[in-house]
């Protein structure tokens, strides 16, 4: 196994951003030089107010397990004097990261995922319909674009969603120049037939972040034909993240919930070399 970390602010020279990169290293007894995993890049949320622990490590072993080479992305926040799209840079730098030193990291550079929750949701599916856009709102010349993302329980539109989460990445912001961002920010609103496809999850008990928010960005895949994925389980609060007893007390529906996990494996493998 290899752990370490990135800073992307250094790396990149940007607002700020670190990605941890949690890897297996070539898991045979002899060299295998052609042997790539996929990678998953993990968004944990927290409302961009700070970035849940919860929904970063736990989440990454779980796909570490599931063939995957993982990363959790740990992006600055409102307190920290952080707006958009400083966050959206930083993610697009992580897959940039990835791609450009896939070699060195046992990875497809064609097979780079970004999974998100809550507001780490609505940074991904953010990145799904900005991606072409980086480069101008950064400067530099980033390889954005992922496989396909997987949205937990996210924030999509201002319409349905959590107005924290709108508040802090949008905080310093002028009420004029609010308006001109939500332009962007309203994440159903902006799919194109370009966007990538999406495994999408939430519960219809989800008070925080209305399950609303997935059905309105699945529908506007559907519109566009881009392939997804939508489950909306009936039990179970905001925040699940893992869906297991490591990071929740023990209930009935998590191992229904659960299934998660396996079906964003699965969907993504739709679009890898590999199919196991």
């Amino acid at each position: 196994m290899k752990n370490y970390k990135v800073s992307l602010k250094e790396t990149y020279g940007i607002e700020g951003g670190e990605l941890e990169c949690i890897l297996l290293d070539l898991p045979f007894d002899r060299e295998t030089p052609e042997w790539r995993r996929p990678a998953v890049i993990v968004v944990p949320g927290g409302g961009y107010y700070m970035v849940s622990k919860r929904e970063g490590e736990p989440i990454a072993s779980a796909f570490l397990s599931r063939g995957f080479q993982v990363f959790v992305l740990t992006y600055t926040t409102a307190p920290e004097g952080a707006a958009y799209p400083d966050q959206l840079i930083q993610l697009a730098a992580a897959v940039d990261y990835v791609k450009k030193h896939a070699e060195e990291c046992f990875v497809n550079p064609e097979e780079v995922f970004v999974v998100g929750f809550s507001a780490g949701g609505h940074l991904t599916a953010d990145l799904a319909v900005e991606y072409a856009s980086v480069p101008q709102k950064s400067g530099l010349e980033l390889d954005c674009r992922p496989s396909a993302v997987g949205l937990g329980y996210p924030v999509i539109s201002s319409k349905a969603g959590h107005v924290d989460s709108y508040n802090n990445i949008l905080s310093g912001y002028t009420e004029e120049a609010k308006a001109e961002a939500m332009k962007s920010l309203d994440l159903d609103e902006r799919v194109t037939d370009d966007t990538p496809p999406a495994f999408l999850w939430s519960t219809s008990e989800d008070t925080t972040v209305p399950s609303e928010n997935s059905l309105l960005y699945a529908l506007a895949l559907a519109r566009h034909k881009i392939p997804y994925e939508l489950h909306v389980y009936p039990k179970g609060w905001h925040g699940l993240a893992s869906c297991d007893c490591e990071v929740n007390s023990p209930q009935d529906f998590l191992r229904k919930n659960s299934h998660w996990l396996d079906d964003c494996a699965q969907f993504f493998r739709l679009f890898t070399k590999e199919t196991f």
